[in-house]
Formats: C-alpha cells, sequence, structure tokens
C-alpha cells in the first residue's frame, strides 16, 4: 500500500501474488503499533468530546464499516448522522474508553487492531462492552482509521 493514496481500487494492481504475499516476518514494528495506537487514541478523545469533525481526521476516506454482513461505506468526511451523539446520550452514554487495544497484523503501512471498549455513564458505570476489528493505514504518511467491524 505504501505510495497509494486511495485504498478502495486494486483492480490496476498488476501483481495480485505480491499483494496477497504474507508480510516479512520478525518482531511487531513497535513504532508502528505506537503510531497507530495513538491514531486510535485521537479518535476516541474525539468521539468522547463529540467532535465528528475531529474524528473524521483520524478517518481514511473512502472509510468502510462493516456490522455483520452489511457494509457502510463513506466517501468522504461529513457523514456522521447530525443527531448521532444525541441519540447516544440519550443511553446514558457519557464516554468512551478502550480496556485492551490488541494489534494483530503489524505490517510497515497497517496495523489491525482487536480493539474492546467500553461505553460508560457519567458515574463510570459500564453500560455496554465491544469488541471489534479495526484496521489502520499509513497512507501518504498519515495514519488513519480505513476500516472499522462492529
Amino acid at each position: 500500500m505504501t505510495g497509494r493514496s486511495d485504498f478502495s481500487d486494486f483492480s490496476d494492481f498488476s501483481d495480485f501474488s505480491a499483494f496477497v504475499a504474507p508480510p516479512p516476518s520478525g518482531e511487531p514494528r513497535a513504532a508502528e503499533v505506537d503510531a497507530a495506537s495513538a491514531c486510535l487514541d485521537r479518535f476516541t478523545a474525539a468521539f468522547n468530546a463529540s467532535d465528528t469533525s475531529g474524528m473524521d481526521a483520524e478517518l481514511h476516506f473512502p472509510h468502510v464499516m462493516l456490522s455483520g454482513a452489511q457494509r457502510l461505506e463513506w466517501a468522504e468526511p461529513g457523514r456522521h448522522p447530525h443527531d448521532f451523539f444525541e441519540k447516544l446520550k440519550a443511553t446514558g452514554w457519557a464516554l468512551t474508553r478502550y480496556e485492551k487495544k490488541e494489534p494483530v497484523l503489524v505490517a510497515n503501512d497497517k496495523v489491525h487492531f482487536v480493539v474492546t471498549y467500553t461505553r460508560r455513564d457519567a458515574a463510570g458505570a459500564v453500560l455496554s462492552t465491544h469488541v471489534n476489528l479495526w484496521i489502520v493505514l499509513r497512507i501518504d504518511g498519515r495514519w488513519g482509521i480505513a476500516l472499522r467491524s462492529y
């Protein structure tokens, strides 16, 4: 993916064998994990501040979300529903906290995380726990969340 500014179309990718080849073996790349993890932290800080623009700043577009067999793709920033946080707060939500961010696949320009987070009320009580797969890519030198699977 190095050097590509768009991850949505691989129809021009001439060497599929290289595309699906396993990443080089070796120790996990701590710098990549740290940078990708920091992207997740910035995203959640913006989420907790109800800042959709800040959240968008940590995403790559097109941005893909999977839920079961359903796929949602946002071509550009600004796609969060205008009442998203209003509805979330109506459930008692006050903040989201990562309980665990486990890198399960690390390469030069991508990190797949199994992310466990909780949604909590103002007193800190857990309202719900979520375990998801999030993929963070470095495109044109910038780390951003490319895919979230719920």
